[in-house]
């Protein structure tokens, strides 16, 4: 039996939120495992057509239409994983960005983003139309989260890693959409995450969160636009953080209208604990024109990406390609300037110049169909030669000479080259699985 070794003062706070008749229920909870949670991704291709390949999948997530229940350890080690197929995320975390309600062509904002569990979920019901912007303050969380946005074939999403306060003063009534998970006092996570969680938890600690999440609201509220959505979240059950800081946030904001709010509790779902609450801005407050960015590239970096593209490409991209420091990008339509602004990902990374010679960036890659890339080598999931790629290795493959796409099953999982018979391998580094 797990027994997770609850806090006194967090005890008599839940006696004090939960009528009687439910302690025994809530605090058993703690007495199991938590429910672990995998959500497909709809960029890389269809439930149809991706549940046969993944045997670990059960139970469907009641409020997530991709999101299932599994009991299976390390799915990090499939290459299912490596080719972004599914995300590992808490079965209550997927609660949130569905009552978003987004959609292609718009504008959204996921300001407390990494890892990008709830944020990737955004993108997946954008299918690379519009805007994405994902921030992360924290620069080595924000790296994280640029990993799994590139991961999950995210095409249309700027990273940023920047303080709410710096992106309000450019974005003022920018966005349609916009999501604050916003740090908390995760009382939620004391099964989940026990030994961060239960080791941070203080009365001190929920009073700072919820000072902390009043002004993440303020800000991001001023990004908003007229009839735009906002939905704030987090994984604890304190009052100060969810219930009161709604009515705290209604009475500070007259503009914004509250739709929705639940809180899910560990013995009524499958799930950890969360809350979330849905709100719509009914007036319009103040707004300023963002300046778009031009895309421009060198001639002879155009020149090289071109014959790269014609040899590598069943079609050109649709999307401007724009030049940074010699990288190219092929970026999200209409996407704003970013200058002044710490950014570690602006749509696809398409590659780079060297010797005159374009040499293709593991993102473009992934952010890519089988059918649209010319020469692929794709392999069987029980391949030996898979494992290998993955941990970096050179694989014998019999294909023409070149850039060359390494898939398993169908599923681009990175870059390689073909040189007589054998693919020098273009996996990243640190991306590589060990042993």
């Amino acid at each position: 039996m797990i027994m997770y070794p609850l806090p006194p003062q967090f005890i008599e706070n839940m006696k004090k939120q939960l009528p009687e008749t439910e302690w025994e229920a809530f605090f058993a909870v703690y007495s199991n495992k938590p429910h672990k949670g995998v959500r497909l991704n709809p960029l890389k291709g269809s439930r149809v057509a991706l549940k046969p390949l993944l045997p670990f999948l059960g139970d469907p997530i009641p409020w997530e239409e991709n999101g299932f229940y599994t009991e299976r350890e390390k799915l990090g080690a499939s290459p299912y994983h490596f080719a972004g197929l599914f995300y590992s995320q808490e079965p209550s975390a997927m609660s949130a960005a569905p009552l978003l309600e987004v959609r292609a062509g718009e504008k959204v904002l996921d300001l407390c983003s990494a890892p990008g569990g709830k944020g990737t979920q955004l993108a997946c019901n954008m299918n690379g139309e519009g805007i994405i912007v994902l921030n992360e303050p924290v620069l080595s969380r924000a790296k994280i989260l640029s990993q799994n946005a590139e991961r999950m074939g995210v095409k249309n999403a700027v990273v940023t890693s920047e303080l709410p306060a710096k992106l309000a003063e450019r974005f003022v009534g920018y966005f349609d959409k916009i999501l604050v998970d916003a740090p908390c006092s995760g009382e939620g996570m004391f099964r989940k995450n026990a030994d961060e969680a239960l080791a941070e938890w203080s009365e001190e600690n929920i009073s700072l969160c919820a000072s902390r999440q009043k002004e993440i609201l303020f800000y991001a509220t001023k990004m908003l636009r007229a009839g735009g959505r906002l939905v704030y979240s987090t994984c604890t059950f304190s009052e100060a953080e969810d219930e009161g800081q709604v009515r705290d946030y209604l009475r500070s904001h007259p503009e914004m209208r509250l739709l929705k709010q639940e809180k899910l509790y560990p013995h009524e779902v499958r799930g950890e604990g969360h809350f979330v609450a849905l709100f719509e801005k009914t007036e319009e407050t103040e707004t300023r024109p963002v300046r778009p960015l031009k895309p421009s590239v060198s001639t002879a970096s155009l020149k090289a990406y071109k014959a790269f593209e014609k040899a590598f490409l069943n079609a050109p991209l649709e999307n401007a390609l724009h030049e940074v420091n010699g990288v190219l990008y092929a970026l999200p339509n209409g996407v704003f300037d970013w200058k002044g602004l710490q950014v570690l990902r602006a749509g696809v990374r398409l590659g780079e110049v060297k010797n005159g010679r374009f040499e293709p960036n593991h993102s473009l890659a992934v952010s890519l169909k089988k059918e649209e890339v010319r020469v692929v080598v794709d392999l069987k999931e029980e391949d030996a030669r898979v494992e290998k790629y993955l941990r970096g290795d050179t694989v014998e493959a019999e294909t023409e000479n070149g850039w060359c796409v390494v898939c398993v099953e169908g599923y681009p999982l990175g870059l390689g080259k073909a040189v007589n018979g054998v693919i020098k391998n273009h996996f990243p580094k640190g991306l590589r699985k060990n042993g």
